[in-house]
């Protein structure tokens, strides 16, 4: 009999209207199991692991990541796998930040939420709950066929961290914008087990993330002032620039004084698109020539959430080669430009 830990954070699925104020609150998840009654039926060994204070994935820090890091790798022989309840607006933060922090994953960590609560007729937190437990149980040849992290949202199951939450309204509410899903989960489950990744070692705990590490969003407009402000804070590491297209931004001397100074006072900075799918291939156009001469990293296809956990994991771990670590594939979070040719 497969064992999965079920792994109980927060977010809606575990929610219930407060009738005073008809806010949504979280409740114990011994209600939560009672709402989902067809769990008793799997052929699978369960047990629950659940925060005393739920956390709502709006209020998800790096400490929670670790939190559930350490949590697997205290359980990691314990059981075949993992399912984590998640909040949907960070779950692709969370899921992109655990690829990381766990190393060498021969075993699936799948997580789910809903968009409604479970307690709600029209929830659609039962089948994603009972579907994201069924594909983390799944096995062939004795072994999971899911060795990753993973998030099960809607009928598909998506790699961890190429995933986006796209929608706040639709049941579908996630998307791998560069590459397909892991599984389709209809009347049969179809896996694309030509995707699915492999550990290449032992499996190891990597919790550490170096959060000295600032977004900016490159918009018409930006003001020196303010650019210049968040370069200068105080210890700052490295610079995720969100900018157009394929890797475009301004060519104002000011902006790129800013960065090159901030450079060569030891900032690093990572250059993703902020367009839904692509790449980042600086010197297509003008507008992204200067970059690579000043030692700005092309973030490839990453999507931000993943972009941003992997920069706070290399910075930490590898700060001696940031840029080769980066521009290398970890866990199949980035379409490596050997591949692309």
């Amino acid at each position: 009999m497969t064992s999965i830990l079920l792994i109980y954070t927060g977010g809606t699925i575990g929610m219930i209207q407060d009738h005073e104020t008809g806010a949504l609150k979280p409740f114990d998840f011994e209600h939560l199991l009672g709402e989902v009654p067809e769990l008793k039926r799997f052929d699978v060994q369960m047990d629950v692991e659940s925060y005393d204070q739920p956390v709502d994935s709006s209020d998800m820090e790096v400490f929670h990541w670790q939190r559930i890091a350490w949590l697997i790798a205290e359980k990691y022989h314990d059981y075949e796998g993992f399912v984590i309840l998640h909040g949907t607006d960070t779950m692709a933060y969370t899921a992109s930040a655990l690829s990381f922090m766990l190393k060498n994953l021969s075993k699936p960590v799948v997580l789910t939420g809903s968009q409604l609560p479970i307690g709600v007729l029209r929830t659609d937190g039962k089948e994603n709950l009972i579907s994201a437990i069924q594909l983390a149980s799944m096995q062939k040849d004795d072994e999971p066929v899911l060795q990753e992290v993973a998030i099960y949202f809607g009928t598909e199951l998506f790699r961890g961290n190429r995933t986006t939450k796209y929608s706040a309204e639709d049941f579908d509410a996630f998307v791998s914008p560069n590459i397909k899903p892991l599984a389709e989960a209809g009347i049969h489950v179809f896996f694309d087990h030509f995707q699915l990744c492999r550990a290449i070692g032992p499996f190891e705990l990597m919790p550490e993330m170096e959060n000295k590490v600032a977004i900016v969003r490159v918009v018409p407009g930006l003001r020196k002032d303010v650019f210049e402000a968040i370069l200068g804070v105080s210890g700052l590491k490295g610079v995720i620039l969100e900018t157009y297209g394929s890797g475009n931004a301004p060519t104002s001397s000011w902006f790129l004084n800013a960065i090159e100074t901030a450079v060569s006072q030891g900032v690093r900075f990572l250059n993703v698109t902020q367009c839904f799918s692509g790449f980042v291939e600086q010197g297509k156009y003008e507008t992204s020539s200067a970059f690579s001469g000043m030692g700005v990293i092309p973030g490839g296809d990453m999507t931000l959430e993943t972009a941003y956990a992997k920069f706070m994991h290399v910075l930490h771990y590898y700060p001696e080669e940031v840029e080769e670590r980066m521009l290398a594939s970890f866990c199949g979070e980035i379409t490596t430009y050997s591949s692309i040719v």
